[in-house]
């Protein structure tokens, strides 16, 4: 699907019985943390920029396989909220790396029927990201075959925290009796309360945490670690993941199978 309309049910059933996978048990979310780009780069003597680079060429064969297979929500851990504190250079590198992607994806992006959305503190990044993420979402806001969110100043707290302030404000406004607030009212005050939870979180680079991403989203999630670093990483790898996810038996705090 690197150039062209996405694909047709049928050929993405296809696609999906060919790698072992059942085509009807494939999760409807799968979110990432695009982990192990600095280590790749300190391995082979390159710079940290060098790497963030590499892995963009990961999220590009990811993008595509996961329209191949009809996996319609995608998201991935980009930039957090902690990553200012990295050296300036690594993080101008970073925020020049996203308007070339953008800029030279969306093309693409757009033929294939992907939606590109981001998530996080918007505001607080360079104007040129802004312009760039602005420009993307408005390129391809009609798209539905696949959905790609992209985590950009973004944490987990931060966003509970947004989202706590949006629905203190309308409290205090009247518009929102505090004891009328539950799970769906916070969910829907979240940075994209549109979109279904993750049913599968990958980590690459072999850690064991999910620093601060999505943790109102991952309650029931699936996790699983790889040790590839993220700029290794390829469908050869998000296969064996969906492979471990489909041999799981997902419970929601009961019994029943789902």
């Amino acid at each position: 699907m690197a150039n062209g309309q996405s694909q047709r049910p049928e050929e993405e059933e296809r696609l999906a019985v060919s790698l072992g996978l059942d085509p009807h048990r494939l999760p409807l979310h799968i979110a990432i943390i695009m982990d192990g780009n600095r280590r790749w780069a300190e391995h082979r003597g390159l710079s940290a920029g060098e790497g963030h680079r590499a892995g963009a060429e990961s999220l590009r064969d990811v993008v595509r396989f996961c329209g191949e297979l009809g996996i319609p929500f995608l998201t991935v851990y980009a930039f957090s909220t902690e990553n200012w504190k990295r050296p300036e250079d690594e993080v101008q590198a970073l925020m020049h790396l996203l308007v070339e992607y953008l800029a030279r994806e969306v093309d693409e992006l757009d033929a294939n029927g992907v939606r590109v959305r981001a998530i996080g503190r918007l505001a607080e990044l360079p104007a040129a990201a802004q312009l760039a993420l602005a420009a993307a979402e408005d390129r391809t806001a009609g798209n539905g075959h696949l959905t790609l969110t992209l985590a950009l100043n973004y944490g987990g707290r931060a966003e509970l925290v947004d989202a706590a302030r949006r629905l203190a404000a309308d409290a205090a406004a009247g518009r929102l009796y505090p004891q009328a607030i539950d799970e769906e009212t916070l969910s829907q005050c979240l940075y994209a309360g549109d979109i279904p939870d993750p049913d599968l979180l990958i980590r690459p680079a072999g850690e064991f945490r999910v620093s601060n991403f999505l943790l109102w989203q991952i309650a029931y999630a699936e996790f699983w670690v790889t040790p590839v670093l993220w700029p290794d990483f390829r469908r050869q790898h998000l296969t064996e993941g969906l492979l471990e996810y489909q041999r799981r038996e997902r419970r929601f705090g009961g019994r029943t199978k789902c």
